[in-house]
């Protein structure tokens, strides 16, 4: 009798131990598989949807494309401004250098030319002392320097510098000497050159009362290359 008892207690605890698992195990219920799945409990963690799946995934693919494609858009930009820039240089460089070559510093081979520099300057210094010396004893010597060492309009400037002592000469008996004490090349370009001239001049007179006096000078003269030698083309005395 006891044993049954013990029995029947035994399978009620054991019936009210599985009612309680029963009770606490919540049911699981499968969600149908499709398209048409609905949204799952608030209780069960959210899960990253397909659809922003997909949608990150298209972002991450044409994000590394960007930058490249940025780069070939405005590389051709890029290319025009250099082009211009480096078209607008190189017009600069050719007008710079043109002017370069176009200014009398550039072109005064004065500055370079020893040799040259030293021809015309030792001609032009025969020259003046020729031409500004005069003897009323010898006339004809005056005037073969003339034809010898002057060209174009200084012949009438020396004619004109030199007409008083000319008159005068035979009656007061006057020797006038130049000699050139110092000269410079300003210009030297090809067959033309410009030189500043400084010389000192005596004027005597051999008459009964001999008597001499003395005068700086200074003025320049424009020489030309003709026939192997250069000659006085125009003179400047600086009295306008």
């Amino acid at each position: 009798m006891s044993t049954t008892r013990h029995l029947v207690n035994r399978q009620r605890r054991l019936a009210t131990v599985a009612a309680a698992e029963r009770t606490a195990t919540p049911t699981t219920v499968p969600e149908p598989a499709g398209p048409d799945t609905e949204s799952r409990s608030e209780s069960e963690p959210a899960g990253e949807p397909e659809a922003d799946k997909e949608e990150k995934a298209e972002e991450a693919e044409k994000a590394p494309r960007s930058g490249p494609l940025r780069l070939r858009v405005s590389l051709p930009a890029v290319l025009c401004v250099l082009t211009v820039l480096l078209g607008s240089f190189a017009a600069w460089s050719f007008t710079s250098a043109g002017s370069l070559r176009d200014e009398p510093g550039r072109q005064n081979t004065a500055l370079t030319d020893i040799s040259r520099t030293s021809e015309v300057k030792g001609q032009i210094t025969e020259a003046v002392g020729a031409v500004f010396s005069y003897n009323y004893a010898s006339p004809a010597k005056a005037d073969t320097a003339v034809k010898t060492y002057l060209v174009g309009k200084a012949v009438q400037q020396h004619k004109d510098m030199l007409a008083e002592v000319r008159a005068q000469a035979p009656k007061q008996k006057l020797v006038l000497t130049t000699t050139v004490t110092e000269s410079g090349v300003e210009l030297l370009h090809g067959d033309r050159a410009r030189l500043l001239i400084f010389a000192d001049q005596s004027n005597t007179r051999t008459g009964k009362s001999q008597e001499t006096t003395y005068a700086a000078a200074m003025f320049a003269v424009d020489a030309v290359r003709r026939g192997g030698s250069w000659r006085i083309s125009a003179i400047d005395t600086f009295s306008r």
